[in-house]
Formats: C-alpha cells, sequence, structure tokens
C-alpha cells in the first residue's frame, strides 16, 4: 500500500489494546496512516508509536465545524479520523473496530474496478449465504426477508466500479442480539467470490472491515441522533442508495479479519436493534423511491435528500440535520 491509504478506528481502549497495537505495527510496515479517535471515556496517556491518536481535547482544535458540533461518547466522532484522512491526502479509507484483527488478504492492494458476480434488482440478498451453509444473516438485514431463498449466481465474473468494499469478519462476525440470543458463534467463512450489488439489491454493510475510495468519501457520514446499533447500518442503506444513482455497485467480500468480540449486553443490544428490526425494511423502500439526481456533483444534495427523509420517518432526530450541513460544509473545504 502507500501513503495515501488511511486506517481509521474510533475507540475508548488504552493504547496497550491488542487490536490496536497489531494494526498499529502494521501499518507502519505497509505504509498506511493509522488514525485512532477517542472520546470522553478513554484513558488518558494513550501513546502508541506509528498511531495518530486525537483525543476529545485535540478534535475540538481541528478546524472542522463538525470536531465542535458533534456529541460526546458516541460512535461517529469516527466522523472526525474521516475528515481528518481526508484532509491529509487519503485516497483510500478503511475502517474497522479495536476488537478486530488482520487476516489474510487484510494488506492486500484495493482497487475500485474489480472482477465480481454482479446481482442487479434482487431486492434483500443476505450475502452471508453465499459464504456459509449456517442461517446467519448480518446485522440490518430485515427479518421479514430471512426465508428469502438467495439468488443463484450463474455466468462469469464482470467488471463491476465499486468504490465502497465490505469485507466478511470470522469467528464473531457482525450480527444482530437475534442471532446471538439464539445460535452460536463462531462462524468460519468460505472464499466465496466478490459480489457486487447492484440497483434495488439490498443488504447491509457496517463499519468493522470497510473499504472506501476517495469519490464515495461523502457517503462516510455516520449518524449521531439514532441508535448506536443502526448508525453504520442506516448510513450504509444510504450510501447504497446513492451509489446506484451514479452507477456504482457494493462490493462483499471473502473475510479478511477475524474479531474478538468487546464484552456486549446482548439485551441491551436487542433493546438498541428494535427501531432497526420495526424499520429498516421501510427505510430502504422510502429511498429507493426517492428522486435523486445522477453524477457525483449532485452527491451532497442526494445525501441530505436521504436523511431528511429518516427524519421525515421520525427514526433519526432532526438535530441530525445542522450536523449533517456541518459535515458537507467540511468536505467541501477539503476535497
Amino acid at each position: 500500500m502507500n501513503e495515501n491509504v488511511f486506517l481509521i478506528i474510533t475507540s475508548i481502549a488504552s493504547s496497550e489494546n491488542k487490536a490496536l497495537r497489531i494494526f498499529a505495527s502494521e501499518c507502519l510496515t505497509q505504509n498506511v496512516g493509522f488514525i485512532v479517535i477517542g472520546d470522553t471515556k478513554s484513558p488518558s496517556g494513550f501513546v502508541l508509536d506509528h498511531c495518530d491518536y486525537y483525543s476529545i481535547d485535540r478534535q475540538k482544535k481541528l478546524p472542522f465545524k463538525l470536531a465542535e458540533s458533534l456529541p460526546t461518547r458516541m460512535y461517529s466522532r469516527k466522523n472526525i479520523g474521516y475528515l481528518t484522512a481526508i484532509q491529509n491526502g487519503a485516497e483510500v479509507i478503511i475502517e474497522t473496530d479495536d476488537d478486530n484483527f488482520p487476516n489474510n488478504g487484510f494488506w492486500d492492494r484495493r482497487s475500485a474496478n474489480i472482477k465480481a458476480y454482479s446481482l442487479i434488482d434482487k431486492g434483500w440478498v443476505n450475502i452471508y449465504k453465499y459464504f456459509t451453509e449456517i442461517n446467519v444473516w448480518p446485522r440490518g438485514f430485515a427479518l421479514e426477508q430471512l426465508n428469502v431463498l438467495p439468488v443463484d449466481i450463474n455466468g462469469s465474473l464482470v467488471s463491476s466500479y465499486c468504490p465502497i468494499q465490505q469485507g466478511l469478519a470470522d469467528d464473531n462476525p457482525d450480527v444482530d442480539a437475534i442471532y446471538r440470543l439464539t445460535s452460536n458463534v463462531p462462524v468460519k467463512f468460505n472464499n466465496f467470490g466478490n459480489i457486487s450489488l447492484g440497483y434495488n439489491s439490498w443488504c447491509p454493510f457496517n463499519s468493522q472491515n470497510t473499504t472506501w475510495f476517495k469519490e464515495a468519501f461523502p457517503l462516510l457520514y455516520l449518524p449521531s441522533f439514532c441508535s448506536f446499533r443502526m448508525t453504520d447500518i442506516w448510513r450504509s442503506f444510504i450510501a447504497q442508495r446513492i451509489a446506484w444513482t451514479n452507477d456504482w455497485n457494493i462490493l462483499f467480500h471473502k473475510a479478511t479479519v477475524f474479531q474478538d468480540r468487546n464484552e456486549h449486553d446482548f439485551l441491551v443490544d436487542f433493546k438498541d436493534e428494535v427501531t432497526g428490526y420495526l424499520n429498516n425494511g421501510k427505510i430502504c423502500n422510502e429511498l429507493l423511491n426517492l428522486d435523486l439526481v445522477p453524477g457525483s456533483s449532485h452527491i451532497f444534495d442526494n445525501l441530505k435528500k436521504c436523511y431528511q427523509a429518516i427524519v421525515r420517518m421520525k427514526l433519526i432526530g432532526e438535530e441530525e440535520l445542522k450536523l449533517l450541513d456541518d459535515w458537507i460544509d467540511d468536505c467541501k473545504k477539503i476535497m
């Protein structure tokens, strides 16, 4: 890789965190910038070689509107990491979390132009079904669609333009609380080939092993005024909808990380996911019906239309729109 690639993590762990130390060491070897965004619960004295760490105090000194307006104690503080990477010349942003570990293929060179099996206008697609025979689904998948059989993938790989790419995670993949309360992990995925989802082929993607190319940077924005368990999921629905408007696909590929999951209370997760269980399908229907304008020059306007739609559904607080405006203003200044 090269100096135009940045890895972003938000964490309240200390600099002794095993995953952070491994990523710092391997980013140095791979010539990748490594940014860690802290929060108010972060311990003082965070020092880690080859890690550009941003405490809350350091974040608030950055020349971004969002650095001041963004709420604290929010996973969405990760937005500050995105902006910092963009300001420092990022061409590619990779994001993960502090309980994920790089595996075979994680450091392979990435390209937005890639050969993949392409699925277009297939409705809800449970990507996990192609990578395992276990009855498992990604967090954010519309529960009412779980019994839909996977679409057969026929034919050869085709070239797809995919500036957003989701890698799977082995051992403890990103599943919802219903799965965790009723089924078992670990899950090991197979190495099924790349799959790209085009227009009206929906599958949620998360922020745990995701690559973003420069054209898609505006779509990185994580909302604050919604459930913590939905912020990256609802972002993914918006990103998919806007991507299709630009003739971009969303790529899903084999696991290149494994997760040793931080401690969670499954019932708390369940409570935080209820708004998703009840509304994920409705959100995607609403987004699909929006009149968006094709072309990268309209990406910010399309982003606002999508968030305004979810605010109208009363699923994201109206306060979000001010933060979104700050994100857009900051992006326009540095992109």
